[in-house]
């Protein structure tokens, strides 16, 4: 009978070759590993919006008088007949009154909603206002917010110079807050001037 011949022993470099050719999985350092997003902030609540708007509108009245006190002997050129008497501006004084005032207001806003800053309505209830992405505002998307709030305005005006003849212009003032009643009916109780804008207020 014939001895079955052993087969012969493996070669130790054959084998030490064979294993380092195997690719070895990459260890990466917890440097390396990716981390989770941060969480967006919370939206504010309505509440919370609606108390710093009425805010907002104390300051803006108070820009509007001084303002208006500083430029208005500058346009009237009619004088009063008396000190105690109120003179009115014609209507292209008027109309260069409103301008100045958009363009002082248009600065304010502009400055105050753009590049991280915030106006003093907002940092008292620790609100901010940022792009859909969490990022701040440029100077742009501030000033396409500032003119989207002059929707609800502007249809007052409109719908006043309809209802005047007829008697009931009174009822067109409703339409001024149409930009904030806006929230009532957006899914995500947006103003009408942020879902234009594709900006949101925050809590901060």
């Amino acid at each position: 009978m014939r001895r079955r011949q052993r087969p012969p022993p493996p070669d130790p470099r054959a084998t030490q070759n064979a294993r380092g050719s195997r690719a070895t999985p990459r260890v990466l350092p917890l440097t390396d590993l990716p981390t989770a997003l941060p969480a967006p902030p919370p939206r504010a609540s309505l509440v919370r919006r609606v108390g710093a708007l009425l805010y907002e509108g104390l300051l803006v009245v108070a820009i509007v008088f001084v303002a208006s006190f500083l430029t208005l002997p500058l346009l009237s050129t009619g004088h009063a007949r008396s000190p105690d008497t109120l003179t009115v501006p014609a209507l292209p004084e008027r109309v260069a009154l409103f301008c100045m005032l958009f363009a002082v207001l248009a600065s304010y806003f502009a400055w105050s909603w753009s590049g991280g800053r915030r106006t003093l309505p907002m940092k008292t209830w620790r609100l901010k206002l940022v792009l859909a992405n969490g990022q701040p505002l440029t100077t742009k998307v501030a000033l396409l917010r500032y003119l989207a709030a002059w929707i609800g305005p502007a249809l007052a005006l409109a719908a006043y110079g309809l209802l005047y003849r007829y008697g009931q212009g009174a009822h067109a003032l409703w339409l001024i807050a149409f930009n904030f009643l806006w929230a009532f009916v957006d899914p995500e109780r947006q103003f009408l001037h942020d879902r234009i804008a594709g900006t949101r207020i925050v809590q901060r």
